[in-house]
């Protein structure tokens, strides 16, 4: 079900040590990661003062975009659950002055979507 959920895009967790290896040159001194998820080639990463999302384009990878959301322009986020047929939970998140949710992600079933709503409400509130 690893294989198929990953061919799905749906996110698994993903070790602090190993965000922090990678992308830790994108943090500033004060900045601490709470907690990471990839998606295929992409990465999801929530630090004490923002959310990074890592966008890897093209065939080769080699084109990457690294989108930063303060916590502060989150006005809104929704989760919906895993259900007893459904591979995934979902994610969106809504930044200030759109109407459409601005970011969208899915995760696996191993990932507790509930940890994740609360990271966001306990950095957002």
């Amino acid at each position: 079900m690893g294989l198929l959920s990953s061919l799905l895009g749906n996110a698994g967790t993903i070790e602090n040590s190993v965000i922090q290896e990678k992308y830790g040159k994108l943090l500033i001194d004060s900045e601490e990661v709470i907690a990471g998820f990839k998606i295929i080639r992409d990465t999801f990463i929530f630090t004490n003062k923002r959310l990074i999302i890592v966008d890897v384009q093209g065939l080769t990878g080699s084109k990457i975009e690294y989108f930063s959301v303060l916590y502060k322009s989150i006005t809104r986020f929704s989760v919906e659950t895993a259900g007893s047929f459904d591979l995934d939970a979902e994610l969106k998140i809504w930044i200030s002055g759109e109407q459409s949710p601005s970011i969208s992600k899915k995760f696996n079933k191993k990932v507790d979507i509930y940890e994740v709503q609360k990271l966001l409400a306990e950095y957002t509130l």
